[in-house]
């Protein structure tokens, strides 16, 4: 008798935990289909992905909407656009043929967007969790928008970035008030290969992104706070060499070993005569700084862009320029050559962003023409 109640009572438990867990797949087809996303894409959720990517369009909503109180916040979202798009997806009132028209002619101004920028848009709470990536992230890192959004930036990131990108996230009195900006450089995990192909997770390499953007304070809600993010690989970019570029090379202490003749008519000096002269030598005083960084970064990550900063011309004034420079590693290491494996040059491309201003001043001996008579 107390055998066939057992049973009877352990068949009741099993059919309420079969109930439950209909009851719980059903919830989540649910909240699935609330997501704003292709039905391909939904079909292939587990779970903790729809709990992940919920929040993080929830958080995105949150922020958007209280953006877009303000007319700065308004400028500021219109390159957020496809964010807010996603996130439309959980309202259905509006007219189904204006919102498809709309929703077409602002998704092809964002794509336009992106194209040109070369890059992504990311979007950091203060507590480094990716609450938004644009679609087009795996372009350029292999990793699907959904795969990243609701992750934290901390687990994709090079651990020798990570204080570094806790200094970026750190909000301060003057970001309340001047949104202040944030430039900076930090290695993530990419799935891509040299083929363009994606990999396995456990086979990422390190891509490094030059990150550009602003700090975003919500005042109603600390939540809400965040980083908005424009992100672009570097190493140099493809669109090289125009009449307005020179390229050089450097030791790692950044005196010139190489340079193109296009720095004669940009900066008035002949090839032979910048060999071995550092770079801080052309760089306005007031300027060092950004070179500090930017040299600083190269010895760490290997890739870096400079920010713009002031080179002086031969003969007086100077341009300002803007330099994209990667460390180029020398060959693997032999019996004949045990030390090989260390860095071969700094490889630079320089592009020139203005004229010649105030040429009648003189910054620096070096811009004396009678210095290099012979």
């Amino acid at each position: 008798m107390m055998t066939a109640d057992k049973e009877k009572k352990r068949a009741i438990s099993r059919e309420a935990a079969r109930k439950r867990r209909r009851v719980e797949t059903d919830v989540f087809e649910d909240l699935s289909r609330l997501l704003p996303l292709q039905s391909s894409v939904r079909s292939h959720l587990d779970k903790p992905s729809i709990i992940r990517l919920t929040l993080s369009y929830i958080r995105m909503h949150t922020l958007l909407k209280e953006n877009m109180r303000t007319d700065a916040g308004a400028r500021d979202a219109t390159w957020l656009q496809q964010g807010l798009e996603l996130v439309e997806g959980f309202n259905g009132r509006q007219n189904v043929e204006q919102k498809e028209c709309r929703e077409f002619m602002q998704s092809e101004e964002v794509n336009m967007y992106l194209r040109v920028m070369e890059g992504f848009v990311m979007v950091l709470s203060t507590e480094g969790d990716m609450i938004f990536l644009s679609d087009n992230v795996s372009k350029y890192m292999g990793l699907t928008q959904t795969e990243l959004m609701g992750h934290n930036i901390f687990e994709y990131s090079h651990p020798c970035d990570h204080e570094e990108i806790r200094h970026n996230l750190r909000l301060t009195a003057e970001d309340v008030w001047c949104s202040q900006k944030r430039d900076f450089v930090m290695r993530i995990k990419s799935t891509l290969t040299h083929r363009g192909r994606s990999a396995n997770l456990k086979s990422a390499t390190w891509k490094v992104l030059h990150c550009q953007g602003r700090a975003k304070v919500c005042m109603a809600s600390s939540a809400a706070s965040c980083l908005l993010l424009t992100c672009r690989p570097l190493p140099l970019s493809h669109t090289l060499l125009s009449t307005h570029t020179f390229t050089s090379q450097h030791s790692m202490d950044m005196r010139f070993t190489y340079c193109d003749q296009r720095v004669a008519s940009l900066l008035g000096y002949r090839p032979n005569e910048l060999l071995g002269r550092s770079i801080y030598d052309l760089c306005h005083t007031l300027d060092t700084s950004c070179l500090n960084k930017n040299h600083l970064n190269l010895c760490l990550k290997s890739q870096s862009v400079s920010g713009q900063y002031r080179m002086m011309v031969k003969g007086g004034g100077y341009v300002w320029v803007e330099s994209h420079s990667a460390v180029i590693p020398s060959s693997r290491p032999s019996r004949s050559r045990p030390m090989a494996h260390q860095p071969l040059c700094i490889l630079t491309v320089t592009y020139v962003l203005s004229g010649v201003e105030e040429p009648s001043l003189q910054l620096s001996l070096d811009q004396t023409t009678d210095k290099y008579l012979s």
